[in-house]
């Protein structure tokens, strides 16, 4: 592992697990526990890098399989890697693709070497493997790579959980030995699967850490599952992760949700829900979530959350903005997205702020 990229824990909680800590990558330091906005197709969508620095944040995530499939990853990597190609100077995490594989499941077929798929875009034939899966996020340059794994939807039986979570370690296996015939700047995380199986879940977490790679993950959750299972197996699983690596819960989520997988020691977290739900009209506030087209605000002169420190509250106010949406005005969907993205750098800030004070 290059010495670019590094952990430390600054703080722990006597009250809980949660931890305070540090994460240096090539691209910048990063204060944890953080969420990383989802930069799909190498854009948070509808805002611009500048307005992501603005808020403050310190890693956005980019997509293996959109990207690999447009503009393609050996593009990228002529044009300078993802960060000159898309003027982002911080970090970036890229995922593996393992997860469209799981979703894209009318268009693929999986097999023990990898997954054979068809493009959403134009129906033609790919193949992902877990060696194939690091050289793509080697031509992007991303500062954390993501090994190939297999998701299963829920529900599914024990046996198709069982068999997913031994090939997500073969493959970590055959990812890990293609990562370090070239070393880099670059760190590779393992994820970890089993589903809502607690037996499973702790061989994965044994298999997965006995293979000593610079952070782990957590996958194969909010994927259809009760919330009350989500949180069991991150109560399961994070505690046992080795303490002195950075720890990162998959595409989670809601606010309450971040804050106890905080409180289980979870360090990163990424989630499509504060952008996709600002572009369907809903917002987070102190009070909870509104929906800004509702007609109950087409004559209110207030901000969308009177706490809020944001620009878009400091300047416009609900009647505007449920004007913009009811008339499908684009603007509309950058302020709803800004302020929902505001609302999680604040989130997380103060979760910061609330394990340093011993209080979390």
């Amino acid at each position: 592992m290059s010495t670019a990229f590094s952990f430390e824990v600054l703080n722990t909680s006597p009250i809980s697990y949660a931890r305070r800590g540090r994460l240096h990558t090539p691209h910048g330091v990063i204060e944890t526990p953080v969420f990383m906005p989802v930069g799909t197709q190498a854009t948070v969508k509808t805002l611009s890098q500048e307005e992501l620095e603005q808020l403050g944040f310190q890693i956005i995530l980019g997509n293996t399989y959109h990207l690999y499939l447009r503009p393609g990853d050996e593009r990228i990597a002529r044009l300078g890697g993802l960060h000159r190609f898309m003027r982002w100077e911080r970090a970036i995490l890229t995922d593996s693709g393992g997860f469209q594989a799981f979703s894209l499941a009318k268009l693929r077929t999986i097999d023990d070497d990898g997954v054979t798929f068809r493009s959403h875009i134009d129906g033609s034939e790919h193949r992902f493997t877990p060696e194939r899966a690091v050289q793509i996020q080697r031509n992007l340059g991303s500062d954390i790579m993501m090994a190939f794994d297999e998701c299963t939807p829920y529900p599914a039986s024990r046996d198709e959980v069982a068999r997913a979570t031994e090939r997500t370690y073969r493959w970590a296996l055959r990812c890990r030995s293609a990562w370090q015939t070239q070393p880099n700047a670059q760190a590779l995380f393992g994820i970890l699967q089993g589903g809502v199986y607690d037996d499973l879940r702790l061989m994965s977490l044994q298999q997965i850490t006995e293979l000593d790679l610079p952070g782990y993950a957590i996958g194969g959750v909010s994927v259809g599952e009760p919330i009350d299972d989500m949180r069991r197996v991150v109560e399961l699983v994070a505690p046992r992760l080795p303490a002195d690596k950075p720890r990162y819960l998959m595409g989670v989520g809601m606010p309450d949700d971040i804050l106890h997988a905080v409180q289980q020691g979870v360090d990163m977290f990424d989630c499509v829900l504060p952008t996709r739900l600002a572009r369907h009209h809903t917002v987070f506030t102190s009070a909870g979530r509104i929906n800004l087209r509702n007609a109950q605000y087409q004559e209110r002169d207030e901000p969308i959350d009177p706490t809020c420190d944001c620009w878009v509250c400091q300047r416009y106010s609900l009647a505007y903005i449920h004007h913009l949406f009811r008339a499908g005005e684009l603007l509309a969907f950058r302020l709803a997205t800004y302020h929902n993205l505001a609302f999680y750098a604040r989130w997380m800030a103060r979760i910061r702020q609330q394990i340093e004070a011993g209080a979390l």
